[in-house]
């Protein structure tokens, strides 16, 4: 095809989002339109492996045929009734999830920052209904460098000025401490007005942020010591993400209650779910939460096959153990470019020093010329994040592209 032509082609859906769109993303410049298994292609016709799986909605990997088989069959036969009425799939996917991750109750929503909201609500009542806290007193913990949204709450408990700056006035009843930091939890759970901790076991967004081994069984003990509710966002981290079913399983903690999203319908579309004890979730009657689309069935049936392909196809096991090959190739690179290498299963990134005018962003650039998608976040960092299904082979031609890459700067 003539250059001229595909480049426009490019250009041109570049221009239409530019005009007609809110600037409210910074994208690489490259023009999806197709994707299959770790590949996308772009409107030119070029084959990239995809690094970010969509902030790791995708992966069980693009369209998965599974995943778009049950989403076309469900759609063709219904797809939204609200909640006004039962519908065929929910029931069996409550119980589909339950089961497999051993709570008594779930409450589907559609997207994870909708899971989070959910989370916060439920634990403001529990702890007015259960706790005992005095009305409108309940106190909610985050950690700082957290992110699980843009909505104003999610943006009211961020530290992070490009989230929260000139949003304001900021939801009350919100309380920010370091992360990876027990002595600081104590203290400020200690406190009878704290409903929940909310945390990611890994910080996604921050960086591929991994705290110390024993974070998460401290952060377990010290809530029940407290009476606070250990609330784990697993939006990113879970799903086999980390090279376990949940990051949390890593450090075999229970949370009071899990939220997730993302992979739970293989990046078709938005899917999360809160999940928590029978005490916890129905501390809210009908009429006081919901979602016209939470629940619907085309969602139920999605998940449903999305989550048997994790397991049937050990994706779990398989980000175990092509993570430590990736971190180990991600080290041998020879450049004081790359200032460090932190992640868990198939979660990595890199810390790359500007240097020479070159920073993180030159550098994912590069590696799409070189036939690979990835992303900067906090200006010097980029994630690596392949979805699951990548085999060793494939893994290993990428982690050449990356060293080849950076070291060629």
């Amino acid at each position: 095809m003539n250059s001229n032509i595909t480049s426009s082609l490019s250009s041109e859906a570049i221009h239409l989002e530019d005009q007609y769109g809110a600037h409210n993303y910074h994208p690489i410049p490259v023009v999806l339109t197709k994707g299959e298994g770790v590949f996308v292609w772009d409107v030119d016709g070029n084959r990239y492996y995809d690094f970010l799986s969509a902030y790791s909605a995708v992966n069980q990997g693009h369209c998965h045929p599974k995943i778009i088989a049950a989403m076309t069959e469900q759609a063709s036969k219904l797809t939204l009734t609200s909640r006004a009425f039962y519908n065929d799939v929910l029931g069996k996917y409550e119980k589909f999830m339950t089961e497999l991750f051993g709570y008594d109750k779930l409450l589907p929503m559609n997207t994870g920052v909708e899971g989070g909201e959910t989370a916060i609500k439920l634990a403001r009542r529990w702890g007015y209904e259960v706790k005992g806290i005095e009305k409108n007193k309940a106190k909610i913990i985050f950690a700082e460098g957290n992110f699980w949204g843009r909505t104003l709450a999610a943006v009211s408990s961020s530290n992070d000025p490009s989230s929260y700056a000139g949003y304001g006035p900021y939801m009350p009843g919100f309380e920010l401490i370091p992360y990876n930091d027990l002595v600081a939890l104590e203290k400020a759970i200690s406190d009878p007005n704290v409903a929940a901790f909310m945390v990611e076991p890994i910080q996604g967004e921050a960086g591929v942020v991994v705290p110390h081994e024993d974070y998460l069984k401290g952060v377990s003990e010290l809530c029940k010591k407290y009476n606070v509710l250990f609330i784990a966002d697993e939006v990113q981290t879970g799903i086999a993400r980390t090279g376990k079913m949940l990051a949390c399983d890593h450090d075999n903690v229970k949370p009071d209650i899990l939220v997730l999203g993302k992979a739970l319908s293989g990046g078709t579309m938005p899917v999360s779910a809160v999940l928590a004890s029978n005490e916890i979730m129905l501390t809210i009657k009908p009429g006081e939460h919901g979602s016209t689309y939470g629940g619907n069935p085309l969602a139920c049936a999605v998940a449903i096959a999305a989550m048997q392909v994790v397991i049937d196809e050990k994706l779990s096991e398989n980000a175990e153990r092509l993570g430590v090959i990736l971190r180990a190739g991600l080290s041998e690179i020879n450049s004081d470019r790359v200032t460090a290498v932190r992640g868990k299963g198939l979660l990595n990134a890199i810390v790359i020093k500007e240097k020479d005018g070159i920073d993180a962003w030159d550098v994912c650039l590069k590696l799409k010329e070189k036939g690979l998608l990835a992303k900067p976040t906090h200006g010097d960092i980029i994630r690596f994040a392949p979805p699951l299904v990548i085999n060793e082979e494939q893994l290993k031609e990428c982690i050449q592209i990356i060293k080849e890459t950076i070291e060629s700067l």
